[in-house]
């Protein structure tokens, strides 16, 4: 039986944690050019310290039975504009869903997406969007998440 895990909302004083997940998130991804994170981790400075201050980032960490953080994610909200099946002013994206290896197989994940989902049914969000990598893919499919259409052009 696996131990108990708690979520809570994070805030400002878990930038450190946030920033932490987010590195790990992509490094595992293979996102390995020292270069390229590091300039990725200074602009994510700014944008989570601002978001966990305004409310456009909603943080919540996930703690095992000592009070550890095992594992994190959160919800951006993105200024969107409305459209007929879509008429909230806002757009919620979950991004940073990570857990620690060793917390891993125990649902920590879940339990996160679930809090996330959860708040922003609360919040009248009508969808909730994410971009899944390899490895949580099954997990979002798992709980409903379906590709859409969404397409890009790369500029750079």
């Amino acid at each position: 039986m696996h131990e108990a895990i708690v979520i809570r909302e994070a805030g400002s004083a878990d930038l450190e944690v946030i920033l932490h997940h987010r590195r790990a998130m992509f490094h595992e991804m293979g996102h390995t050019d020292a270069t390229g994170m590091e300039a990725m981790l200074t602009t994510a400075r700014t944008y989570y310290a601002l978001g966990l201050r305004d409310g456009s980032y909603r943080g919540w960490l996930a703690l095992d039975g000592t009070g550890r953080v095992v594992g994190g994610g959160g919800v951006g909200l993105i200024r969107w504009p409305p459209h007929p099946q879509y008429p909230h002013p806002q757009r919620a994206t979950i991004f940073n869903v990570y857990t620690e290896p060793e917390a891993r197989r125990r649902g920590v994940a879940r339990r996160l997406m679930q809090v996330m989902i959860e708040w922003c049914r609360e919040q009248e969000f009508p969808w909730v969007h994410l971009h899944a990598s390899e490895y949580g893919r099954p997990l979002y499919e798992a709980m409903g998440f379906a590709p859409t259409n969404e397409m890009r052009l790369p500029l750079l």
